[in-house]
Formats: structure tokens, sequence, C-alpha cells
């Protein structure tokens, strides 16, 4: 009878191990044995001339009752910066490489205009240009991170621009942008040469590519204050042949990183990518999966760019990264709008995470966009404005910028359907120069919170504070009518245990923690 009653015991706490909502465990282990800085600019974002991102999002009409600075609307900027951005990518993409820099500078009224070919098929009036760009960029206090064409322009038109911006000589071009109104020179450092030039920036062969890499790069002067760092336009994806050619016969000397491109698409089909709002579990697992596919590319572009690169002179930047999903319904499919959940802040923090863990190599990165677009941190709608899931988590992981990256060692509880597996918790650490510990930890299982005890090695601290991102439903969003649905709220789930941290995660929930 005994025996019996104790086999129906182990019976029912099988049951209760497999019910949602009960609480499972790991562990994690922080150790400050690092002597690398993740860089600020991994927050990085992207604004393509693309849809409703510069037109209509950072650069109004005239009329639009917002506070703007010319036509730059201010809440915008104000979000942005609160959030730190450190670098702006434009004007593409696959636009960069149909974009001719002369026809965005002058006045506005004299402007030619052009059709954007690739994204809707719309007439641009050109009035966003390169001075309003910089404009945008000192307001912001970021970097700009330009794209060069190279697909359809010439060495001397990118060769040009450079000196347009950066010289401080008495040439026609130097002159010239004195004359529309800048004096000093601008002293961009960051620029691509190219873009996606395996697809819609020329359909190259890495053999070509490098070849045209160094003609370009060639030309492209440093002028004083202003040492250029060029980034090479890398592969698609799992290319790792591109990789290895770029790397093989670009001299390290010559290019400042190597982007890479990677999407998270739901389905894993580009045909139908799947809906931004209305998914299943299944569904939601299927796009986590091609989530953390991301650590996978990193970690193996990086060995690729170890052989060539044992130093890690050259930086891999992931400049386009984020979820694709399928247009929101009634719009332009080719503006790319599309409304932004909870699942997109959990895979944001993810990114993120691998970002950080893998800061010896990523040293910058660009979320694809940054309003209007695809995995956008702000939506707009005339006057109104609202903050995405996404932009809370970069809000919650600003403190993560330049600050000391803190080794880490996870050991967690999978996440499971129909057989598949993935970690349930990913994070991230770091120390900032104050000395304050930040831990970042995202609850990938929909259903059950994960209690994660936390040892620590040669760190000491005495309190614990955080911040949660978390909602009822991953398909939840933010709109127009109901902006704050999604929001940061203070965190009590952690606390000291002796020398350790015991963190209870809820549910499909994004934590950022910080230990003084």
């Amino acid at each position: 009878m005994k025996k019996k009653t104790l086999i129906n015991l182990c019976t029912v706490a099988l049951c209760l191990i497999s019910v949602p909502g009960f609480s499972q465990t790991g562990t994690l282990t922080v150790s400050s044995d690092s002597k690398t800085t993740i860089s600020r600019h991994i927050y990085g974002q992207f604004a393509e001339h693309l849809g409703h991102g510069i037109y209509g999002g950072f650069w109004v009409d005239k009329t639009l009752p917002v506070k703007k600075q010319d036509r730059i609307r201010l809440d915008v900027v104000e979000a942005l910066k609160k959030i730190k951005i450190p670098n702006l990518r434009w004007p593409g993409g696959c636009f960069a490489d149909e974009y001719h820099w002369r026809d965005g500078i002058g006045p506005a009224e004299q402007r030619p205009r052009m059709v954007n070919t690739n994204w809707g098929g719309i007439t641009e009036d050109n009035s966003f240009g390169t001075h309003e760009f910089l404009e945008l960029c000192s307001l912001l206090k970021c970097e700009p991170y330009i794209a060069g064409n190279v697909g359809s322009g010439t060495v001397d038109e990118m060769s040009k621009w450079i000196e347009y911006l950066n010289s401080n000589s008495t040439s026609t071009v130097v002159q010239s942008r004195i004359k529309n109104g800048h004096k000093e020179p601008y002293k961009v450092t960051f620029w691509g040469v190219g873009n996606e030039s395996w697809g819609c920036g020329g359909n190259m062969t890495p053999q070509f590519y490098a070849d045209q890499f160094k003609r370009y790069a060639s030309f492209a002067k440093d002028y004083p204050g202003a040492q250029l760092k060029k980034i090479a336009s890398g592969p698609n994806a799992d290319d790792y042949n591109w990789t290895e050619v770029c790397m093989k016969n670009i001299p390290s000397s010559m290019m400042y990183g190597l982007s890479l491109h990677y999407y998270t698409i739901p389905t894993g089909n580009w045909g139908k990518k799947g809906s931004a709002t209305q998914f299943s579990e299944k569904e939601y697992f299927n796009t986590m999966v091609n989530c953390l596919k991301m650590e996978e590319l990193v970690t193996k572009h990086s060995a690729i760019m170890d052989k060539y690169d044992p130093e890690k002179r050259v930086a891999l930047i992931v400049d386009e990264w984020g979820v694709w999903t399928d247009a929101e319904p009634g719009t332009n499919p080719g503006f790319l709008y599309q409304q932004n959940s909870l699942r997109d802040a959990l895979i944001a923090g993810t990114t993120l995470n691998i970002f950080n863990n893998h800061s010896d190599r990523v040293k910058m990165a660009a979320l694809a966009q940054t309003v209007n677009v695809l995995q956008s941190l702000i939506l707009t709608d005339k006057e109104k404005i609202v903050l995405t899931p996404t932009y809370y988590i970069f809000d919650m992981y600003k403190v993560h910028q330049d600050a000391k990256y803190l080794p880490i060692k996870l050991d967690v509880p999978d996440y499971e359907i129909d057989g598949k597996k993935i970690p349930a918790v990913n994070a991230s650490a770091s120390q900032d120069a104050a000395g304050k510990v930040h831990i970042s930890l995202v609850n990938l299982d929909i259903h059950n919170p994960i209690t994660i005890t936390t040892g620590f090695k040669d760190i000491k601290w005495t309190t614990v504070s955080g911040q949660v991102l978390t909602s009822a439903n991953v398909t939840n969003i933010n709109t127009f009518s109901n902006p704050d649905k999604i929001h940061l709220t203070n965190f009590s789930g952690a606390k000291k245990d002796g020398d350790k941290l015991v963190v209870s995660l809820p549910a499909k929930s994004v934590v950022t923690l910080e230990l003084n």
C-alpha cells in the first residue's frame, strides 16, 4: 500500500512539472574575467527611404501640428534621445544603390524628383537629403553612418561625397557645401561601401565585390579629424563563402568592418512570412527558432574572420536585423509597415543578448528599421505617436552601452513544442564605469515562470533593482488608441540569498537587473 502511494505521488509530481505555469529552475554564473567592451554602436538604428520611415516619420509636412525643427519631428527625436541611439544608418538599404547624393543638396525647391524603384515605386522630391540627415543626427546626438552607392554610382561620386562632408579645403565641392549652409566639415567617419552587393546592390559575385571594394575604398580619403571606418558589404545570412572570399581578398587594414544581414522570418518562407499580430504558439515557437539562428550565424562568420584576422581588427557589423512579417492588411506592401508585439520585444532582447555575448567581434549593428518600417521602435499616424514593445527593450538595454562585458554560463530548462527544443532563457551581463552590474534575461517560454539562481566570480554587490517588460499575451501590441498596453514596470522578483541572486522570471518576459 505504501509503495503504491509513493508511485502515485511521483506521478502527480511529474504531471505538475509539465503543467503550464509551474515554476522551473535554472542557474547562471557571472564572471568578471573580461577585457572586452560592449560597444554602444551595437545599439544602432537604420532609416531607409522606404514607406513612411523618412517621409511621414522623421520628416513631416510643414502643416502637421507637432513640434518640429525645419520639418524634423521632435517628439520622435526626443524618444530616440532617451534610449541613447549611438548611430543612424542612411539612406539605405537597397535605396542606397540608386541614390545620387547631389540630388539631395541645395535649395529644396530646385532638387530633382526621383522614383523609388525598390520600395513602392513612389516619387520622392529629395527634400530630405544629406544636410537634413546630418541635422537629424545632430539633434539625436548620434553618429551618422552613410551607405555609399556602389551599385549604380561611381568611384568619383562616392569620393566627392566624402570630400563634400569631411574636407576643409578650397575645392569646388567644399565651396558648394559652404554655400549650402555648413561652413565646417561634418567629419562623418562611418561609411558603407555599397549595400547587399550580392543582391539589390548589384547581384555581384564575392570575388567581383572584393575587387570593387578595394577600388572604391582606395579613393575614399581620410581628411583631418575624419579617419574613415570603411564597412564592406558582407554576407546574406549563412553565405559563408562570401565572408571567406572578402576576408581572404580584402586587407584587414583596408576595412573597419564586414556587414551581415539576417532577418527573422516567422514562417521561414519569404513568400508568406506570417502575420505580425495573429499567430499561434507553434508559429511563435518557430519564430524564436529562426531568431536564435543569429547565434549560429555570428559564431560561424566570426570563426572565418578569425582565420584571416586573429587580432579581431575587423568588426562584424550586423547592420540589418529584426523580424520581418507580412505588411499590415490594407497598407502598401512596398512600404513594409508592420505592427510590433511582445513577440518582437522578446526577439529584440534575445538578439541583443547574442550581440553582447559576441562583443569581441560584433562592434556595431542596426535594427531594421527605426520608424514605421519593419520592426520599428516608433509608429506614427499624423500627430499621433506610439512607442513599440521593441522600443522599451532598447530603453532597458542602454545600460550595456560601452560597459565591460561579463562572461556568463547559463544552464536552463528547454522550451519544447512538437519534439523541438530551444533554451527557455537567454541572458547577457555587463559592468559599467561606476561598477554597477547589469544582467538582462529573456524568458521565451510562454507558459512557465523560471527561477534563476545566479552565482558570481569576483563580483561583490549588496542591492538589486530592475525593470520588466511583459504582457498577458505574446500577440499584444501598443496602438494609437491604447499606446501603453505594453510598457516597462519595476521588477520586484529578484532578491539576495547569501552571496547568490535569485530571480523569478515571469513567463514571456524580458528583465534587466541592476546590482549595486
